[in-house]
């Protein structure tokens, strides 16, 4: 790191991939938002110009690998090449959805681990840091050979439910995948865990819901989970939750990535709540009575500015 670097200008650019939250992230710093054109020609092929001055400035990139999945993430390494040949001091890809994180180790014969994939050519398009949210899987951080800080939006979802102050609630994990992070959310609400036992047959999105484990019977359930994206599981623990004696059902994730048909399942679903965040664009009007959304600007905003300034991120969550 060159000397007085932590002194350097702060610049924060983005694609177009979710703007709003990039704009957001530099109004909790304070900040304009960088200057630069990301746009694609006739023929599909993506160009992008940063109009500003960035040689030896620290430069954060904000573009979640969201829907179109591949469009944004060939953005996003468009502009960290654009970054890395203006000269910039340091680059971190701020990613608040890193997309292809189910696809994380080898689960069947002659498939890739795209996770890891995604991880080399994010390095070599010129990131020197990664700052991103709640990855589908931990081990994805040790893909990266280059420094990587992993926000959680679990004070969020724990906030927002305690202050609606539902009597004697349990946290229920969506599958046993995620009931370590279910178990963190029920621990910091002095809330019961239990956990939804699945089993997913092929590769077609679709999970056969089995059983309740834990009591839930009389009790207002909080469904847990990383993302939700076509919400067929989600719906079929509601059902199963209800079947099983639940008050009411609450559920909550950071990533809406809401594909095919989820909005729809949601609208007509038994849930009471879905509350996730906004780490992902939604896109639709339909079907977001049920739904609330907690912004994370603040979070990455903070984290930019501790980055930035040489301070701990990880003291955020203690």
């Amino acid at each position: 790191m060159p000397d007085g670097f932590l002194e350097a200008e702060m610049k924060v650019f983005t694609g177009n991939a979710h703007p709003d939250l990039a704009r957001h992230i530099c109004d909790y710093l304070s900040v304009p938002l960088g200057k630069s054109e990301v746009f694609q020609f006739s023929n599909e092929n993506i160009f992008v110009k940063i109009l500003e001055n960035i040689r030896q400035r620290d430069v954060f990139i904000v573009q979640p690998i969201s829907s179109p999945v591949n469009t944004s993430l060939v953005e996003l390494l468009i502009m960290l090449d654009a970054a890395k040949r203006a000269s910039a001091g340091r680059i971190t890809a701020v990613v608040p959805y890193y997309a292809y994180g189910r696809t994380d180790k080898k689960d069947q014969p002659r498939v890739p681990i795209t996770a890891r994939l995604l991880a080399d050519v994010i390095t070599v398009a010129g990131a020197t840091r990664v700052l991103t949210m709640d990855l589908h899987a931990g081990q994805i951080q040790g893909f990266f050979n280059i420094p990587v800080d992993e926000l959680t939006a679990l004070p969020l979802l724990v906030d927002y439910f305690q202050k609606k102050s539902l009597k004697d609630p349990v946290v229920v994990a969506t599958d046993v995948g995620i009931s370590k992070r279910a178990r963190d959310m029920a621990e910091h609400m002095g809330a019961p865990l239990a956990i939804i036992e699945k089993r997913r047959t092929g590769n077609n999105d679709r999970a056969e819901t089995q059983r309740v484990i834990g009591d839930v019977e009389g009790h207002p359930a909080i469904l847990f989970d990383d993302e939700i994206d076509t919400a067929g599981s989600m719906t079929g623990a509601v059902t199963a939750l209800l079947e099983e004696g639940a008050k009411e059902v609450y559920s909550c994730c950071t990533h809406p990535v809401f594909s095919g048909p989820a909005l729809r399942r949601i609208e007509g679903s038994p849930v009471k709540e879905v509350v996730v965040t906004d780490t992902i664009p939604l896109r639709h009007n339909n079907g977001l009575d049920k739904i609330t959304v907690l912004t994370v600007a603040s979070l990455f905003g903070e984290a930019i500015r501790r980055i930035h300034g040489g301070h701990s991120v990880g003291a955020m969550f203690v």
